[in-house]
């Protein structure tokens, strides 16, 4: 059951992660609500992956079998790139929010007019 939460956790961080890439040239296309809910849900998931390494070190200790072993080394190698992916996507959606479509309604038009010009945005 752990090792299934593991994996989908990791799996699922994968998918929003890619999303968040391909949305970095266009940022406008996302709004606050949907970065913050990232940002709310990564960071959550971030902070409680202490659970996680801990009972797999508690499983560790109980001399696990040969195949015991291999799952557990292979769901700490899944911990590391869950964390690795989370860290990424927190990050990102940080980067991003100051370009969502609130932030681009926010301003005025000489002010878009100036950042195109500049080269600081794309149409």
């Amino acid at each position: 059951m752990i090792g299934q939460a593991i994996d989908g956790m990791l799996e699922s961080a994968e998918d929003v992660l890619r999303s968040l890439e391909q949305a970095r040239p266009r940022p406008h296309i996302l709004d606050d609500y949907t970065i913050g809910r990232v940002r709310e849900a990564h960071g959550t998931q971030l902070n409680d992956l202490w659970w996680y390494t801990e009972q797999l070190a508690r499983w560790r200790r109980a001399r696990p079998t040969s195949a015991q072993a291999q799952e557990l080394d292979r769901l700490t190698q899944q911990l590391a790139a869950l964390r690795h992916v989370l860290t990424a996507s927190l990050a990102l959606a940080d980067e991003l929010q100051a370009g969502t479509i609130e932030k681009v309604l926010a301003k005025d038009d000489v002010e878009l007019a100036l950042e195109y010009l500049l080269g600081k945005r794309k149409p």
